[in-house]
């Protein structure tokens, strides 16, 4: 009789530690697929009581749909192997909300070495899971910011390097055409020495703007190259909606009327272009590309300034 008694006593102990915890101690009857005990933290925690949860389709119906087939699939499969495992997962409350959980399992055999029971504990990691996503969302703007042009805003050299790597080889595989557009701000050093380096600043993020509102389709790539040189990739594009857009650039940025005293291609900031078409084959490349561009732009600076090349 002491022994029991003894026995009794031992047993509230431990459920008295086990419910004092913020972790949630839970077992289910593997044969039956039924709790046979859970935790009264749970109700604090998503607002159900414990006798709500009845079977393991409790379980599932309050989990997020999102990771509803992932989470059971991993856990059945892991459950069925014998093996303890976890899983992160979205636990709806009674009030609709949702709280992140991690479930801790342990897998009980029998002597003969049969799944039995699972026992574990659910935590709410809900305050981790805000500080991971907070620093993703960290980690992605900071990539952006590594990818832009830090006084324009467009994309930069190494964007541009990336971005026509991508578009040469979706071009190619697709067979369909890809422009390339180098420009050239006429005459900007003796624009600098004239206003100084501020109003210089200003040109280039005018003239960025002015791209942007040139290259007006999803795909299409403004981005800065270098000083005064800025480039285009217009995607599907072929040589006539190529020339459309070098056109538009041409014909925008004289809108805008900036004033260039020293201008050695007419009274205002002008641009000179070069622009070239291509459906990329086997034997060609992106750098070759950019090169015979690269050619286009100083025969048309070599030609006046404030005209387009085309190739």
């Amino acid at each position: 009789m002491t022994c029991a008694n003894g026995f009794d006593a031992d047993r509230d102990v431990y459920r008295t530690l086990l419910e004092s915890t913020k972790a949630i101690p839970w077992k289910i009857d593997w044969h039956s697929m039924t709790f046979s005990y859970i935790g009264p933290q749970i109700e604090a925690l998503l607002g159900w009581s414990p006798d709500s949860w009845t079977s393991v389709n409790d379980w599932v119906e309050r989990m997020h749909p999102e990771d509803r087939e992932r989470v059971v699939d991993f856990c059945v499969s892991q459950s069925q192997a014998g093996t303890d495992h976890e899983a992160d997962y979205r636990a709806l409350t009674k009030s609709g909300d949702y709280v992140w959980i991690r479930d801790v399992v342990h897998v009980v055999r029998n002597e003969r070495g049969e799944v039995e029971s699972l026992v574990g504990f659910m935590f709410d990691i809900s305050e981790r899971k805000q500080t991971e996503q907070r620093l993703l969302q960290l980690q992605k703007e900071l990539e952006a910011l590594s990818f832009r042009d830090g006084l324009t805003g467009v994309a930069n050299r190494r964007m541009f390097d990336k971005t026509l790597e991508q578009e040469w080889a979706d071009a190619r595989r697709r067979r369909q055409p890809l422009s390339l557009v180098l420009l050239d701000i006429d005459c900007f050093k003796e624009y600098n020495d004239h206003f100084g380096h501020i109003q210089g600043d200003n040109c280039l993020i005018m003239v960025a703007q002015t791209l942007n509102r040139a290259a007006t389709r999803p795909r299409d790539f403004v981005g800065r190259y270098g000083g005064e040189e800025f480039v285009l990739i217009l995607p599907e594009s072929d040589t006539r909606a190529a020339r459309t857009v070098a056109e538009r650039c041409q014909q925008l940025l004289g809108e805008l009327g900036l004033s260039h005293p020293d201008g050695c291609a007419g009274p205002t900031v002008t641009l000179s272009l070069g622009v070239s078409t291509l459906i990329p084959g086997e034997a060609d490349s992106p750098l070759a590309f950019l090169e015979s561009v690269d050619r286009l732009l100083y025969r048309a600076k070599q030609r006046g300034r404030n005209r387009i090349e085309y190739g």
